[in-house]
């Protein structure tokens, strides 16, 4: 369990969150295709405003953003030169829901980035109709697994505040943002570097996972989702997740599913699992057709769309 104190860094990136909420910032997160389709025009060379800079992750030049946040930057080391005199940010910020998210800035090729995007969205949205509809009865022990940049346990927390909050991630670069946003947004959580839920005591009243669904020739753990044309991540959290559910607990996972000849293989594994557990199984088809460049690529060469699907298990 990771106890450390926040250092000088992280404290000018929580001031920078916090500066940047009272000022209404925002800024909406596309996915990469997007986001690189619209750094190509020619008018997007250059940073123009802060959401350029924190959003975009355009270069700026240093007469751009006021001192204040051109200190909480140098002191966070979340800068690097992009020549002529131009700096980058290493980080974006973007919102949801009244919240503010740090992750990894575009593009998103290290191995250990932290990612937020579309996915993040309809997963919160997943969250807040799931627990809106059945609030769960308090005290609750909510897992947020896979936790990257913390959005599962944060959007949960509001309509839960009373549970104790657990993220975890292999990723340690993910569970300082994470720990960054939660504080930002007033929330308390401990946080496990972790594979899944090793570290977690039973029992778990409530369990979120948002895998990663995509096959990733670079093995990216926060993209690659491994076999089963990118299930097996989301078959691998539910079988913990199940393993350690409290009686009366749920399960919720978000996740993408590759259509095969119009069969979905991963709701049918997923109704197996669900029934050799004990626990009844809810699943909707949320977006039908996501990520389709991924198609034209070989691995996918059997696939007729990727769908994006939620699923709630309940023991």
């Amino acid at each position: 369990m990771i106890h450390s104190p926040i250092d000088p860094a992280d404290a000018a990136l929580a001031a920078l969150l916090q500066l940047l909420k009272a000022r209404d910032y925002h800024f909406v997160t596309p996915t990469p295709a997007t986001h690189g389709l619209v750094l190509s025009r020619p008018d997007r060379r250059e940073a123009r405003k802060i959401e350029d800079v924190l959003g975009w992750s355009l270069p700026f030049g240093t007469s751009l953003l006021d001192r204040e946040v051109m200190q909480l930057l140098k002191t966070a080391g979340a800068l690097e030169e992009a020549g002529e005199g131009r700096w980058r940010s290493l980080f974006r910020v973007s919102s949801l829901g009244g919240a503010l998210f740090l992750h990894s800035a575009y593009p998103t090729d290290d191995e250990d980035a932290v990612f937020f995007g579309p996915d993040s969205y309809r997963f919160a949205r997943l969250i807040m109709s799931e627990l809106s509809a059945r609030p769960p009865a308090a005290p609750v022990r909510l897992a947020d697994m896979g936790a990257g940049a913390g959005v599962g346990a944060i959007v949960a927390h509001r309509l839960c505040p009373g549970a104790r909050l657990i993220m975890t991630d292999i990723n340690p670069k993910a569970l300082r943002l994470a720990r960054i946003n939660a504080g930002a947004a007033g929330v308390e959580a401990e946080f496990i570097e972790s594979d899944g839920l090793t570290g977690v005591d039973d029992p778990i009243d409530l369990v979120l996972a948002n895998p990663p669904y995509i096959i990733d020739p670079a093995k990216r753990a926060y993209r690659d989702g491994g076999a089963l044309h990118g299930g097996a991540a989301a078959l691998d959290m539910t079988r913990q997740a199940l393993d350690r559910l409290a009686d009366g607990g749920r399960f919720i996972l978000y996740t993408g599913s590759a259509i095969v000849d119009g069969k979905d293989v991963l709701r049918e594994a997923l109704t197996g699992m669900a029934g050799a557990a004990g626990c009844a199984m809810r699943y909707e088809e949320l977006d039908p057709d996501v990520f389709g460049e991924e198609l034209a690529n070989e691995a996918y060469q059997e696939v007729d769309r990727i769908a994006v699907v939620g699923a709630v298990f309940q023991r």
